[in-house]
């Protein structure tokens, strides 16, 4: 009985020992398979991209420095005006009782002033017909009161201007041609002396919507890849299907740190519009930085870094193992890398190295890190 069970136990040895030299000899045998890809020439285009909203360029704020009761408002929401277009009246009879006693002001600083050089007059008459000091003294004194009243006169003259101008705002206009986007106001409503210091809103937004445009929110990484002029391409989440293009136009000097990161808004013009495109949709754009063209290209997997230096590994002519080949790189975007000097057209270079033993993973046939290309569209 002890004599079957050690055979046993030398029998699982001999055989399980048999399956280990089968199976590592099996496995030496077989090779690595490679996927390559042809190194080609072709348009490289690189891009940084953006997200923001639609503006409306040509904005104004219809804000009367004049406190008063709202009436008479004549417009709505998405009507067009055009510049001078009555929009409402305020209502305060101050003003122009303001503007009556301005008026008597005025008329009274001007008779002051006739009458100061009229008493000149008579005191120059009276000094030819008796030059005494006397007299001569006093017409000195009239030309100050003529100074005075002329002073006097014109702070009337401007107070009452003022006045008037005043009564005049309480006809609010339009301040230029366009559409009424908001209204926060009604009728009965009391404006202060300043409607906008009380609230964050104006009472009635005009904007030209013929002037709509794309601000993006660029990083300050980005920014100064970017230049005006640049040709961009613009998607909009609200209207599938819909990519529009358009330049940029300006590049805001100043940024917005949010959470720790810096922004800079940069502002696309389109070059051409569709009705559909309202204020405030979303939209992701890509500003296009360089394009070049007959470069050669590779797929970005085939570009690997080696103690500072990029290589690709080329299997040409039917070769079982790649040859690693030193290469000059220079722009890239998310999939190609262009390739200055290293390799040739229609060199077969490694994407993907599989393993005998590992058939699902992908590794490198040299000691190296596979290099990530630039954000951007690409065209080849």
């Amino acid at each position: 009985m002890k004599k079957k069970y050690i055979l046993s136990i030398v029998a699982i040895i001999i055989i399980g020992g048999s399956y280990y030299w089968y199976s590592k000899a099996n496995t030496a045998s077989v090779a690595p398979t490679y996927k390559t890809a042809t190194a080609e020439k072709g348009t490289l285009t690189t891009s940084i991209s953006g997200s923001g909203n639609v503006i409306v360029d040509q904005l104004a704020t219809v804000d009367p420095t004049i406190s008063g009761t709202v009436a008479g408002l004549a417009v709505k929401v998405g009507d067009s005006v055009k510049k001078g277009q009555l929009l409402f009246t305020i209502i305060n009879d101050q003003l122009g009782v303001s503007a009556a006693k301005a008026s008597v002001s005025y008329s009274q600083a001007k008779k002051t002033l006739d009458d100061a050089k009229y008493t000149k007059k008579q005191a120059e008459a009276d000094y030819h017909a008796n030059p005494k000091k006397i007299l001569k003294d006093k017409i000195a004194l009239t030309q100050k009161s003529i100074d005075i009243a002329t002073e006097s006169l014109a702070v009337s003259a401007a107070d009452y201007q003022n006045q008037l101008a005043d009564a005049s705002k309480r006809k609010v206009t339009a301040p230029i041609d366009g559409t009424v986007n908001e209204i926060n106001i009604k009728n009965g409503d009391d404006l202060g002396k300043s409607s906008s210091s009380t609230s964050n809103t104006s009472p009635i937004i005009i904007g030209d919507l013929g002037t709509l445009k794309s601000q993006l929110a660029i990083n300050e990484i980005d920014v100064p890849n970017i230049s005006e002029g640049q040709s961009v391409k613009l998607k909009f989440s609200a209207i599938e299907g819909l990519e529009l293009s358009g330049k940029v136009e300006k590049i805001d000097s100043l940024g917005t740190i949010t959470q720790g990161v810096v922004t800079y808004n940069v502002t696309i013009g389109f070059d051409v519009t569709d009705p559909r495109i309202k204020p405030q949709m979303s939209v992701s754009a890509n500003i296009i930085t360089e394009v070049k063209k007959e470069v050669l290209l590779v797929p970005n997997s085939a570009v690997k870094v080696k103690n500072g230096e990029s290589f690709v590994e080329v299997l040409n002519n039917g070769n079982k193992k790649p040859t690693q080949k030193t290469v000059k790189i220079g722009s890239a975007n998310n999939t190609d890398t262009e390739i200055i000097s290293g390799i040739n057209s229609g060199d077969k270079v490694v994407t993907q190295t599989i393993s005998a033993t590992a058939k699902t993973s992908a590794t490198s046939s040299g000691a190296g890190t596979n290099r990530g290309g630039m954000g951007g569209f690409m065209g080849h």
